[in-house]
């Protein structure tokens, strides 16, 4: 009985993996009718494991139905004029017989798994030992380690992305379906952004209709109203109506414009800060691995040690990414290898999935693929912040020029020119105020262009 049930539970098993497996086929069939050419091979590589594995946990189905006896009512063969009745009768009579020591064994087993099951909601009577001092300390340390991880996997959507969902869900389909923002996309999933595509388009709508409200507020008050540096600090808009209604304009299209064309390029400016972050890191973790590899451990090992160190949070998320590969969608390390190297944000990175795959394709050695991959990232890495320390100084002679010394000279020559009366209508509280502004703006450019290039 006990056997059958494991049998039982083991077909049970076979049949949610196969349901697991047909719904990922399914999902990769709705996505490649919108994939690009490179892609489409990628996913049809993906199904066609799917399909093998699919196969093979099929296989499984035959030989665990063998192992289950089930219970069959013996039918007795029909009497022919040579049979023996009697013969026929006795026969009856045994299976009659064997049917209810059977019901009579299944009455008692469900019995003594009734008393189990209650017993093991009550507890056992027998007097466990109780933890003391050290081990106490232990096991509540464990339970607070459980605790937060619990938390951690509890991520919810905020209102406002829930907002942009309802309000724009269907247009984000029909955007998704023509890959009008396919680069957008693709640079969103290498980001790490934890937005699915549909919702980050939705939440781009939504924030530029936000700021086409706010443009419309902001052209309306400056049309009627000017913002000066003496008090009052509002006053009334005097002056020419073609260059009020101008500025108008100018406030209403600028706020959605700039809004939009923010949202749409920060994936792809965070895919460039994650693979800086990566490439820094990627020559020591890869030393690191070396290491690992050399004592002959499963690759796929390999990269859960790495995760478990915590020295390396940028690659540890690449990692992560590669274990769900192999441990959720069932494929095996080197297809899992190479769909990681297609969604890294680091090409670096994605050289090394794909050159470990391939060492792992042709039985090469790991250590050796380490080692020398090690080497040449850290020399890259070298020579990577040579280019950045001069890359620095040049801009330090840049920024000195025109944040320090240009502001001082300009200030001396509209002071010099005020004083001498060629024309400067400005008091010197207003000559402070553009100087002001103009410093701090040019500290703006700097900064962005500084992230540009990171």
């Amino acid at each position: 009985m006990s056997r059958n049930k494991e049998d039982f539970q083991k077909l049970r098993e076979i049949i949610a993996k196969e349901k697991k497996i047909c719904k990922e086929m399914i999902a990769l069939a709705d996505y490649l009718k919108r994939a690009e050419v490179e892609e489409q091979r990628i996913i049809e590589s993906q199904i066609s494991l799917l399909q093998r594995t699919l196969k093979k946990t099929n296989d499984e189905i035959p030989e665990v139905l063998s192992k289950i006896n089930l219970l069959v009512m013996p039918t007795a063969k029909s009497s022919g004029p040579n049979e023996d009745p009697e013969k026929v009768k006795q026969d009856f009579t045994e299976s009659a017989k064997r049917m209810k020591e059977q019901a009579a064994l299944e009455k008692n087993l469900t019995k003594i798994e009734e008393q189990s099951s209650k017993s093991e909601k009550k507890g056992y009577e027998l007097k466990e030992l109780k933890p003391v001092g050290l081990e106490k300390l232990t096991i509540k340390r464990m339970k607070k380690k459980e605790k937060k991880v619990e938390v951690k996997k509890e991520k919810k959507a905020s209102m406002y992305v829930k907002t942009a969902n309802k309000l724009f869900s269907k247009l984000s389909d029909k955007i998704i379906s023509e890959k009008t923002f396919m680069t957008m996309e693709r640079d969103l999933v290498k980001a790490n952004l934890q937005f699915t595509s549909r919702g980050y388009i939705s939440v781009i709508f939504l924030s530029t209709l936000i700021a086409l409200f706010v443009g419309a507020f902001l052209g309306v008050f400056f049309f009627f109203f000017n913002i000066g540096s003496e008090l009052p600090i509002i006053t009334k808009a005097t002056g020419d109506i073609a260059g009020r209604f101008l500025r108008a304009i100018i406030i209403f299209i600028l706020a959605p414009t700039l809004t939009f064309i923010f949202l749409y390029t920060y994936p792809g400016m965070e895919k460039k800060a994650t693979e800086s972050r990566i490439d820094d890191e990627l020559p020591f973790a890869t030393i690191h691995m070396s290491a690992i590899s050399g004592s002959m451990i499963d690759p796929t090992k390999i990269f859960s040690i790495m995760i478990v160190t915590h020295e390396y949070p940028n690659l540890e998320k690449e990692f992560k990414k590669l274990i769900n590969e192999i441990n959720l969608y069932g494929y095996d390390l080197v297809s899992a290898l190479r769909n990681s190297s297609y969604n890294s944000p680091s090409k670096k990175l994605s050289e090394l999935f794909n050159g470990l795959a391939t060492t792992i394709n042709s039985g090469g050695n790991l250590p050796d693929f380490f080692d020398k991959r090690s080497q040449t990232l850290l020399f890259e890495n070298r020579l990577e912040q040579e280019k950045k320390t001069k890359a620095a100084e040049t801009f330090m002679d840049m920024y000195i020029s025109l944040v320090v010394a240009a502001p001082m000279i300009l200030m001396i020559l509209l002071m010099m020119m005020k004083i001498s009366g060629l024309g400067i209508q400005m008091s010197t509280k207003m000559i402070t105020i553009i100087m002001v502004g103009a410093v701090t703006l040019i500290n703006i450019v700097f900064l962005g262009v500084l992230q540009l290039r990171k």
